[in-house]
């Protein structure tokens, strides 16, 4: 348990940033079992397990660090996917700093956090290698239906765990890959599609139906999916771009971050995306607006798309950043410049280009309601920051669901998400709502937790209202 004093803290081995700015790869190599044992033993198994308690999963991590590091890996892995369903998913994407990583009582000692993400992807990538990961195969059909409204990671989740009850599931969403922002939102140098696309692949030879193109209010509306199952849950995200509130911050010529991330993962799977280069960086002086993980996806692809030169504004300065610092870092590395204590106070350009944004330097100040210091202008230091893109990651809100859907009962709080109860119940009967429709853009691995909790009641639900001799 002391083995963290001689042993070092190591992440899996990564590319150099010459390497890596030249593709849209992960940038880190796999664990091999040996390095992978290694950093799992480096817990102490502590008394009060912080990661545990930093984790909105509330993942057994020591068990399963324990497990690995004895090379016990099929336990470790048992105990891994009881409480997550995409425990590779979270390995690569959560802000472990942020997290578990950043509770870890060996953090807090200065010996370094065990790497807790990465060992979590290794556990779950030998369980794929050796086949242990096989579809779901339900004790008993309930012939009950639930259609769950989007294939993001709360969609898919909650669709994981309603299969294993032995539900029926039919999900519905808009695009033509499921994965949602999975697969469209962040970029493959961070979630590389093959590992969503297997989950997928799972879930339908587990009997589950994907019916993709498919849009709520277009091809059917709420009122009709809810008539044709026994219960909905409505798991369709936040795509609403935040607005900029300075001039010429709603014209064409401000790139909203989603759409750049979307055109350039359809890039990715080979499409040809006809936007006259609006939606690529190559060549082009790139400005992002935004302190968060989007920001960061953006400026890395930039980089990637061979940008001349990529900038981060961020009102707040680097220790107020809210996106994961291990990710600034990154960044760093491939050339993005960082312009801390920077807001835009005008977009430049015409109605059709941006040519720069106008820069307003910022101080902080008292805290505001987050505890966070608040960002105050200094006034007549503005300067003119030139640039042929300009990106805005300024994060994302929910659509007005009940005006799109046709369904005016479902009831939407002050910011538009939807308004739930007692976890996922939602005004209307029978139909439940979590992830980013409910909370608004938030983490990945929230949207797990929400579909898993949401499965829970939905089946507590569902049972119920079955007489007994049914549902024996």
């Amino acid at each position: 348990m002391l083995k963290f004093t001689h042993v070092d803290q190591r992440y899996p081995d990564k590319r150099s940033p010459e390497e890596r700015k030249a593709d849209f790869n992960e940038i880190y190599a796999p664990f091999d079992p040996e390095r992978g044992e290694d950093q799992a033993e480096r817990c102490s198994q502590c008394g009060v397990p912080f990661c545990q308690t930093g984790c909105p999963l509330s993942n057994d991590i020591p068990d399963w660090l324990m497990l690995a590091g004895e090379g016990r890996m099929r336990e470790a892995w048992e105990r891994s996917i009881a409480t997550s369903t995409m425990p590779e998913v979270c390995g690569r994407i959560c802000p472990q700093d942020r997290l578990c990583e950043g509770a870890c009582v060996i953090e807090q000692s200065g010996h370094g956090s065990v790497t807790i993400g990465s060992v979590e992807t290794h556990i779950t990538e030998t369980a794929w290698a050796e086949g242990w990961i096989e579809p779901i195969k339900p004790g008993r059909e309930t012939g009950l239906s639930i259609g769950i409204v989007g294939a993001g990671p709360a969609g898919l989740a909650c669709a994981e765990r309603l299969r294993e009850q032995g539900h029926s599931v039919v999900i519905y969403d808009r695009y033509d890959r499921a994965g949602g922002l999975l697969v469209y939102g962040i970029p493959n140098f961070k979630l590389d599609k093959s590992v969503v696309t297997r989950r997928v692949k799972r879930l339908e030879e587990s009997g589950i139906v994907f019916k993709l193109g498919f849009e709520v209010g277009r091809d059917a509306t709420l009122d009709e999916l809810r008539s044709q199952h026994d219960a909905i849950y409505i798991a369709a995200g936040a795509y609403a771009a935040r607005a900029l509130g300075v001039p010429n911050g709603a014209s064409r010529g401000l790139v909203p971050a989603l759409e750049y991330l979307t055109a350039s993962n359809r890039r990715g799977f080979g499409e040809t995306i006809n936007d006259n280069g609006r939606l690529h960086a190559e060549g082009k002086r790139v400005a992002v607006i935004g302190g968060g993980d989007t920001a960061m996806d953006c400026v890395r692809t930039a980089i990637r798309q061979g940008a001349d030169s990529v900038v981060c504004l961020y009102r707040r300065d680097r220790e107020n950043m809210p996106g994961s610092a291990r990710e600034v870092t990154h960044a760093e590395e491939e050339g993005v410049q960082f312009d801390w204590l920077s807001a835009p106070a005008a977009i430049l350009g015409d109605t059709e280009n941006a040519s720069g944004v106008k820069v307003q330097a910022m101080m902080l100040g008292a805290p505001d309601a987050s505890g966070r210091q608040k960002p105050v202008p200094l006034e007549g230091q503005e300067r003119d920051l030139g640039a042929d893109m300009v990106v805005a990651a300024l994060g994302f809100e929910p659509e007005a669901f009940n005006e799109v859907w046709s369904a005016p009962d479902l009831t939407l709080n002050p910011r538009g998400a939807i308004r739930v109860s007692e976890g996922c119940r939602t005004s209307l009967p029978g139909v439940y709502a979590g992830g980013d429709a409910v909370r608004g853009a938030s983490l990945v691995v929230w949207a797990i937790k929400d579909g898993q909790d949401a499965a829970k009641m939905i089946h507590e639900d569902l049972m119920a209202a079955v007489p007994m001799e049914a549902a024996e």
